[in-house]
């Protein structure tokens, strides 16, 4: 019998789901710093890629390749990285597989922004997301309760209303050094 071997808990990759503009991109960065870790961000790593960015990529290639290419990268880095902070585009979990295989090998942990605390960001937001593309403000907020209900689906969920980057980080590293101190393997 093959029996899949678990990822040890300090092993795996920390993966930050979040709506666009929650700070994953930023927080990804201090706790990779602050845990000697690699920082992965899927959306910048494809903007490399293939050089363009994320609105290029949805306007010459459409929203199905981009969303294909997305869910081979976070695959790849779920199988076969660890030690990594890895920083999920906004819509990224919608996709049943990647959720199941980023809750399966992965640590994720849904940083969480009140609408209100998100409304503040918007204008900052809009020209390079994509999907807030031609949105009233009535839209945008049912698509934030959308992907709140997909996010609920989390091993760990930090409010970040109120808090600066670097405070979210500091409790994020905080939670998990206290966690893998109390994690006693069988």
């Amino acid at each position: 019998m093959n029996a899949k071997r678990a990822i040890p808990v300090r092993e795996r990759n920390i993966v930050l789901i979040g709506f666009m503009g929650v700070g994953k991109t930023t927080i990804g960065q201090l706790v990779a710093k602050k845990l000697y870790r690699d920082f992965i961000d899927i959306d910048q790593q494809i903007e490399k890629d293939f050089n363009m960015s994320i609105p290029e990529i949805f306007e010459k290639k459409g929203e199905d390749f981009f969303r294909k290419t997305e869910k081979e990268y976070i695959l790849d880095i779920c199988h076969h990285k660890r030690f990594k902070i890895v920083s999920l585009g906004g819509g990224s979990f919608k996709q049943e597989e990647i959720r199941n295989c980023c809750l399966e090998n992965c640590l994720v942990l849904h940083l969480d922004l009140s609408w209100e605390n998100w409304k503040q960001r918007a204008d900052l937001l809009i020209e390079s997301r994509p999907v807030l593309h031609n949105r009233s403000m009535d839209e945008m907020e049912q698509l934030f309760n959308e992907r709140k209900v997909i996010y609920d689906k989390h091993n760990s969920k930090v409010a970040t209303d109120n808090l600066s980057p670097e405070e979210v980080a500091d409790y994020i590293v905080e939670t998990l050094k206290i966690g893998w101190d109390l994690y006693q393997p069988m």
